[in-house]
């Protein structure tokens, strides 16, 4: 069975770029504008791993990575933070929310397929 990855990023051309990379893999996807629609989505479907920005309107990044991490059904399942933000502080948050990857934009193609591939062998 294929696997899914919720990509969460309120940039529409950042949504398309990850989603053409991963649907080039075989991998399915679903794309949400930030975490509550996120969270809406993940109600109804079941992903492998969500790749989040931190930085989008209504819920961010931390929100919903700690909303994931307080669900029991998406406890255990994989995030990697895709975000422009930079400072220790925010790496430093990310990481102790339970982030099992922080990516800087811009990103390297490979570099994410790399990311991707640890999760979702």
């Amino acid at each position: 069975m294929a696997k899914s990855v919720m990509v969460v990023d309120d940039s529409e051309s950042i949504r398309k770029f990850i989603t053409f990379a991963l649907r080039a893999q075989g991998v399915g996807v679903v794309a949400a504008r930030d975490g509550m629609e996120a969270l809406e989505k993940l109600s109804q479907i079941k992903v492998d791993l969500v790749v989040t920005d931190l930085n989008m309107p209504n819920m961010d990044g931390f929100e919903l990575l700690k909303a994931l991490r307080d669900d029991k059904e998406y406890a255990q399942v994989p995030v990697i933070i895709l975000t422009s933000l930079t400072s220790e502080q925010d790496i430093d948050t990310g990481m102790k929310l339970g982030a099992n990857s922080y990516l800087v934009k811009p990103f390297d193609q490979k570099r994410l397929q790399y990311e991707l591939s640890k999760y979702l062998s």
